[in-house]
């Protein structure tokens, strides 16, 4: 199957979209959840209230982050931007790199959460902008 093959790229617009989902999955649920949301992040919710709000408030501006990360790549694949949808992959692979850095300098744990799937979708990206 040839790099121009539109069947690949098809494979490659599904795939970004699936990534696109997720993203916006975990977006909704810090912004409905924000405390099961930084159990990803591998820490535990504050005791006092005035850190609980400073924290989950926190939480909902990072899941931002992923709704608008879901978001972009959803336009960039409806609109046929192939190449761009690569790039947008990509950076949110490397978003999932930082993620997991945070982790482990943080709290030294849970960094795996955020490693195991990073580089799929950074692979998923690079695939684009070849394609």
């Amino acid at each position: 199957m040839s790099s121009k093959d539109p069947a690949h790229s098809h494979t490659f617009i599904i795939a970004a979209a699936a990534i696109g989902t997720i993203f916006i999955g975990f977006g909704l649920n810090g912004m409905l959840r924000p405390e099961q949301a930084l159990s990803f992040f591998g820490f535990d919710p504050p005791a006092l209230l005035q850190d609980k709000k400073v924290v989950n408030a926190l939480v909902v501006v990072e899941s931002a982050r992923d709704v608008f990360m879901g978001l972009a790549i959803y336009a960039a694949s409806y609109h046929g931007h192939r190449k761009a949808l690569g790039w947008i992959v990509i950076a949110a692979g490397l978003v999932a790199f930082v993620d997991g850095a945070v982790c482990l300098a943080t709290v030294g744990q849970g960094h795996w959460v955020h490693w195991g799937y990073a580089p799929v979708v950074t692979i998923i990206g690079a695939l684009g902008i070849l394609d």
